[in-house]
């Protein structure tokens, strides 16, 4: 377990992947996203809450109800993909911490601090949607990940009982490599960390 992966495989994970804004016409299956969800579940997050929510959107009838909350050429990108993801967080998560995590009581915090629940799910929740793009690649999906929408729209249309909330979305499928932008800089070590 504790060894580095292949150069291939990093490569597949992060230094080759890219976000991709156009799409191959090719399907993604109900067993690739049950392989998906069955992946990124095993991410860590604190005392295992688990709050993230996935709704995946594969048919034409769901994008068009996604479709006005999109911004820009959003919508034209979510429409082309195979499969857009809106990745949710639940705000009473803490009801399933008994089975997520029984060694003690970790919902007593949360029960009556909505704050406290809000900051963790979200904080969680996002940490499961980036364990989300890295088990796509890592089964050979591309991803497409968007904040340009309203997400207040969002959450009337697919959360309307208010429990969960849209933190963002990603399209999944096979990037179409001929519309990739050249690739974006990174930030090197120097601006981005420090070693105290």
């Amino acid at each position: 377990m504790n060894q580095s992966l292949s150069p291939h495989v990093l490569d597949q994970l992060f230094r080759s992947a890219r976000s991709h804004n156009g799409w191959l016409n090719r399907k993604v299956s109900d067993e690739q996203l049950h392989q998906l969800y069955d992946l990124l579940k095993q991410g860590p997050t604190s005392n295992n809450c688990c709050p993230a929510r996935f709704v995946f959107l594969r048919s034409d009838e769901a994008k068009q109800r996604l479709l006005p909350a999109l911004k820009g050429h959003n919508g034209e990108k979510m429409l082309q993909a195979p499969v857009t993801v809106i990745v949710a967080f639940d705000q009473q998560f803490f009801e399933h911490l008994r089975t997520l995590f029984p060694a003690y009581d970790a919902a007593a915090p949360y029960r009556e601090n909505p704050a406290a629940a809000q900051v963790a799910a979200l904080r969680n929740g996002s940490l499961q949607g980036a364990y989300l793009m890295l088990a796509a690649r890592a089964l050979g999906l591309d991803c497409g990940p968007m904040s340009g929408f309203d997400n207040a729209l969002v959450n009337a249309e697919f959360f309307p009982d208010g429990r969960w909330q849209s933190n963002f979305l990603c399209s999944l499928g096979y990037g179409d490599a001929s519309k990739l932008r050249p690739a974006g800089n990174r930030l090197d070590f120097a601006t981005a960390c420090q070693l105290l």
